[in-house]
């Protein structure tokens, strides 16, 4: 089982759901990056649930604690060690799981890999790991900030519910201006409106949660395995509830034709190499081209619906299972803080790998 990420700048999670903590190692992170805990926390309280009447009524602080690596508010280049504690476990709420297996959770195929699970919240194939790696994204968002890359992500999508407007005509500084984190306040309330509408009926639902990195410059990537938009689509793909990834045109670029598709290059003012359209995502050959790198990420509806649903015990017995507890009705708007992290920390990675490719 891996738990780590990264060659460069690598973390390792551990913890589950309703154990005493969950937290993050992170290896490789250069000296002397000014980091505050209150920085990591902002970034954790995006992420953390009870947040809105449109996310799990858990209620968890998500207080990070720092154990090592920084020191006077600078990163001193040893292992940095962060832990978030678990508060509010709600274990009972899944002792009706403890022999059954839930629809479209890990509880069928954990067994079938270890012989055993953690039926307490999933335990490491809850979403509550990813905690962790929002912990650990934000010391690598610093890191892109000092060479000035930015990482923005937002919902573009809810069930039929999409943005029509590209990211580069949207005002993404509106990103947080509301609960669902869709810039786009007219759409964000069709969001919100069909979210409240799966909630009440006992049901969740999906959508899409779209990126858009700036700033960053050409040349990173590691051909032929490890293509930048490989390593993102892995990156995304390991989110729990992630079903789905695109970049640049997507699948919606099989429309056009090679003339229309290409992206022609054109030296700016100021001598830069450029395109003229970007249909690319920023990447060619899996490299970075210093053009904007935009993708989608599509979240299936959450597993867990508090409705009643055929499946077997763990003798293979039918049986009639209906949820408990607390649960989000979508995931997306806490999924956001969390595709931020990991491009954050693909980016970072590869941002250190450059280094050593070049006199």
């Amino acid at each position: 089982m891996s738990n780590s990420y990264g060659k460069l700048f690598r973390i390792t999670t551990f913890g589950e759901s309703h154990g005493a903590a969950v937290g993050v190692i992170v290896d490789g992170c250069p000296a002397g990056l000014e980091i505050s805990a209150e920085e990591i926390q902002k970034a954790l309280d995006r992420r953390r649930p009870g947040q809105s009447d449109i996310t799990t009524p858990r209620k968890e602080e998500d207080k990070v604690t720092i154990l090592s690596g920084i020191f006077e508010g600078k990163t001193t280049g040893t292992p940095i060690a962060l832990v978030v504690g678990n508060k509010d476990q709600a274990s009972h709420d899944y002792s009706h799981v403890a022999q059954a297996f839930r629809p479209s959770h890990a509880d069928y195929t954990y067994t079938a890999k270890y012989g055993l699970r953690d039926h307490r919240g999933g335990g490491r194939s809850s979403a509550r790991e990813t905690v962790a790696r929002v912990a650990a994204g934000a010391l690598a968002a610093k890191l892109l900030q000092h060479y000035g890359i930015t990482v923005q992500s937002y919902v573009s999508q809810v069930g039929s519910i999409k943005v029509r407007k590209p990211y580069n005509q949207l005002d993404l500084s509106q990103i947080d201006a509301n609960k669902v984190r869709c810039p786009d306040g007219k759409t964000a309330a069709r969001m919100i409106g069909l979210i409240e509408d799966a909630r009440d009926s006992l049901d969740t639902i999906g959508g899409v949660v779209s990126c858009v990195v700036q700033g960053v410059p050409a040349g990173l990537g590691e051909p032929v395995f490890d293509k930048l938009h490989a390593e993102l689509g892995k990156a995304m793909l390991s989110i729990n509830a992630v079903k789905g990834f695109e970049y640049g045109s997507g699948f919606e670029g099989v429309k056009l034709r090679g003339s229309e598709h290409n992206d022609q290059f054109y030296t700016d003012e100021q001598g830069k190499v450029r395109t003229r359209t970007n249909h690319s995502g920023g990447i060619q050959g899996g490299i970075s081209n210093g053009q904007d790198i935009y993708f989608n990420v599509a979240f299936k509806p959450v597993a867990t619906i508090l409705q009643p649903q055929q499946t077997i015990n763990d003798v293979g017995e039918e049986i009639t299972l209906q949820g408990k507890g607390r649960h989000d009705p979508c995931v997306l708007p806490r999924a956001v803080p969390i595709v931020d992290a990991m491009a954050a920390l693909v980016l970072a990675d590869f941002l250190l790998r450059q280094r050593g490719n070049r006199l």
